[in-house]
């Protein structure tokens, strides 16, 4: 039987058939063995092994559907795209970006700028003042040229910003919308 639903939905399946397993296995563990001389607890739906048999299967097939659920959000994310702020990338790049480069570059930007309010405060400590080197014609020797424009770095760091906000949203509006078969 082919189920067609929405990547929320089937994150969802997911979670309920991790939940199906968790139980399936503390089932299995608790009647794995017991003492000789105590009755099958199980005897009535056919005896302790095949019922832990059809248990066992049951994991398997629950663990199976999973693995089709994950591989078919995982085939829609790589042919999804989304477009922010000019860039398009398919839904598994943003994901990839976000987390490998996204926090990077955050960290980057943020160092930049505290560079430069370390320089600035260098620079009023000795006297002199921050500035750009496109106004490096009136400066004095107590000065401390930033070789990268303020209102750059600051529109980067915006940009950044709204990206990281802006793309949460559009991957939960994609997978809300999204539909997979499994």
């Amino acid at each position: 039987m082919t189920v067609t639903t929405t990547i929320t939905e089937a994150l969802a399946e997911i979670k309920v058939i991790e939940k199906r397993v968790a139980s399936k296995q503390t089932f299995i563990t608790q009647h794995l063995t017991r003492a000789e001389n105590l009755k099958d607890p199980l005897i009535k739906d056919g005896g302790s092994d095949m019922v832990i048999t059809r248990e066992m299967q049951s994991l398997h097939d629950l663990r199976e559907q999973a693995v089709r659920i994950r591989r078919q959000i995982a085939e829609a994310n790589a042919t999804t795209t989304v477009t922010l702020n000019g860039t398009t990338r398919t839904i598994a790049d943003w994901l990839r970006w976000r987390r490998d480069v996204a926090p990077l570059e955050r960290n980057f930007l943020a160092s930049l700028v505290l560079t430069v309010e370390r320089a600035r405060q260098q620079a009023v400590n000795k006297g002199g003042a921050l500035v750009s080197n496109v106004n490096i014609g009136d400066t004095k020797p107590s000065d401390i040229v930033v070789n990268m424009s303020e209102v750059e770095l600051n529109r980067r760091h915006e940009e950044l910003q709204a990206i990281l906000e802006t793309l949460d949203g559009q991957l939960s509006l994609k997978n809300a919308t999204v539909t997979i078969e499994y």
